[in-house]
């Protein structure tokens, strides 16, 4: 028989063991997590050498050059120099905060070159997931709740083909659909007033149309996990049990069914929210939206190795910094997780 002094004892032993093994689970994560960027890094920096062209020629193009100044340039931007040479140049650089100077920009230091790009593209990613997770999250709910109904039907439907649609070719379908109703091209126009809400009607106009494209392919992510997860759900014991007590059905799904289906929905969100440049590269070309995407599109006509390497690094490291709180996010959403 155990004692009441006996099982304090063992109630304050699982409380320690349960707060090491959160504080081992977050070490190992992060320890994973910053051996990812190093793999990246790695993987990028060699394969980028592996794109067809020539920098030097590219910088050249159109001008008189003679061998000696070519030689000197070529010398200057040091890529006659062994890789692994160059490589070791470039990871010292990285732990100064240098990301190296592009080639084909007049040799402008490629981390102001991101910082100035990042505005816009958080500004275009981050409106179009912020509406995509409420829109998507709302149809998701409604259309498992009312499975097999022509709602659902329709929305799974109309999901799944935005879903497969390249956004490339959906941002030039509503470029001719809308027929010069938004702008088509860049962020700003050269006849907005200076003031700060004339400015921001302006941008507000410009965002419409790459908004749009990027929110219709990030909704239907979000409904159709949603629908899936919450179809998971719905023949649970609990919400059996829920029912039998007299609760209502809108409170069965609100308070009971939605909050556990939401958590692979969680995981999606902070996954896309790393996903900065990869769903925007095409878009920003069609729009000629001044972002990262526009960045890395001009970057890969160089190509531009530095700007390239500089751009891909930012993205793998939100990538997995949005990876690695989604995990640590889901730990304290889901106590199996905690308890496993």
């Amino acid at each position: 028989m155990t004692t009441p002094d006996q099982a304090a004892v063992l109630v304050d032993a699982d409380e320690h063991r349960g707060g090491t093994g959160t504080a081992r689970f977050v070490l190992r994560k992060i320890v994973e997590a910053v051996v990812s960027i190093l793999l990246v890094i790695v993987l990028f920096f060699f394969l980028f050498r592996l794109l067809p062209g020539d920098p030097v020629a590219t910088m050249i193009r159109d001008r008189p050059t003679s061998p000696q100044q070519l030689a000197e340039l070529r010398q200057r931007m040091g890529v006659d120099d062994p890789v692994l040479v160059q490589f070791g140049r470039y990871l010292w650089g990285l732990l100064h905060g240098d990301l190296g100077e592009s080639y084909l920009f007049t040799g402008r230091p490629v981390a102001d070159m991101i910082g100035e790009r990042l505005w816009p593209t958080v500004l275009l990613v981050g409106s179009a997931t912020l509406l995509a997770v409420v829109i998507g999250l709302w149809l998701g709910i409604r259309a498992a709740w009312r499975r097999d109904s022509f709602f659902d039907r329709a929305q799974t439907g109309i999901a799944l083909t935005l879903w497969s649609v390249p956004q490339f070719w959906l941002g030039l379908m509503l470029l001719v659909s809308t027929g010069g109703l938004f702008p088509s091209r860049g962020m700003h126009s050269p006849d907005a007033a200076p003031d700060f809400l004339s400015q921001t009607l302006d941008v507000a106009h410009h965002l419409v149309l790459p908004c749009v494209t990027l929110l219709a392919v990030f909704y239907a992510q979000y409904m159709l996990i949603m629908r899936s997860s919450l179809l998971g759900e719905m023949n649970a014991d609990y919400l059996t049990t829920a029912r039998a007590k007299g609760l209502r059905d809108e409170l069965v799904r609100r308070r009971h069914a939605v909050p556990n289906a939401l958590l692979p929905t969680t995981t999606l969100v902070f996954m896309q929210l790393g996903m900065v440049v990869a769903g925007a590269i095409t878009v920003e070309a069609v729009f000629s939206w001044p972002g990262l995407g526009l960045l890395t599109y001009d970057a890969l006509h160089g190509p531009d190795l530095p700007v390239l390497q500089g751009v891909f690094t930012v993205l793998a490291s939100a990538v997995v910094l949005m990876n690695l709180l989604a995990e640590l996010l889901y730990r304290v959403l889901d106590p199996r997780v905690r308890t496993s």
